[in-house]
């Protein structure tokens, strides 16, 4: 748990080091501040910023295996041929979530796409998706699921005999919705992670979590270059 802290925190500072040091490179007037206020901030500072968190990812998933003493699943990278079953699911959860916040009439809740997207076209726009699409649910599951999760629940099956489990899932899925920081997408995203960690729970693989995590992504992705061509 406190590996998995510290590694987030090393990813965003290593993060805020790239951005600002590719602000420095592209000469932009205020650094990170005038970043931060962009309503869509160069293509680069996404990438950067992405690359910068994933690092501390790995820095975090090498301690919990050389350190912490957290083996891999046996066949977690397996993929199966009922995997498929698994796109199906990804797309069905964000369906289910859009569904549930429907009613509520949300303004601004497409903004982390939008932010993440606005600025890039034609080949930075494939990169980008290609690495929200695929890059960011693989690191995201090997980190939030292959070891926080994991780790929780080892751990409270140590100190509880009942309901670790649960309590691990739980968990684990509030701290990947608050680590979007987005306060309108946490209840969908917390939702995810419930998911995703039941997933790793019964199959021992990350395989499906991946897959799931992919399809919910691919989803939004589309529905942005759907409204792109609409315009």
């Amino acid at each position: 748990m406190i590996g998995c802290l510290v590694g987030f925190l090393l990813g965003e500072i290593i993060a805020a080091i790239l951005i600002d040091v590719g602000s420095g490179l592209a000469h932009l007037p205020g650094g990170l501040n005038a970043l931060s206020k962009l309503s869509e901030p160069p293509w680069w500072s996404n990438v950067l910023g992405l690359v910068g968190l994933w690092v501390g990812f790995g820095a975090a998933i090498y301690f919990s295996r050389a350190h912490a003493g957290l083996a891999n699943l046996e066949h977690q990278w397996t993929v199966r041929p009922y995997d498929v079953v698994y796109v199906a699911l990804g797309v069905a959860c964000q369906v289910i979530v859009d569904v549930g916040y429907a009613p509520f009439h949300l303004q601004h809740l497409n903004k982390p796409v939008n932010h993440l997207f606005g600025s890039a076209h034609g080949v930075t726009f494939v990169l980008l998706a290609l690495m929200t699409m695929v890059g960011a649910p693989f690191m995201e599951e090997w980190f939030f699921r292959g070891v926080l999760f994991r780790a929780l629940d080892e751990g409270f099956a140590r100190r509880f005999a009942r309901g670790a489990t649960p309590l691990a899932v739980g968990l684990s899925a509030v701290l990947f919705a608050a680590a979007h920081a987005e306060p309108l997408q946490f209840v969908g995203l917390a939702a995810l992670g419930v998911v995703l960690a039941l997933l790793v729970k019964r199959t021992q693989r990350l395989a499906p979590s991946i897959i799931t995590h992919v399809s919910f992504n691919a989803v939004a992705l589309v529905s942005l270059v759907a409204q792109r061509s609409g315009h």
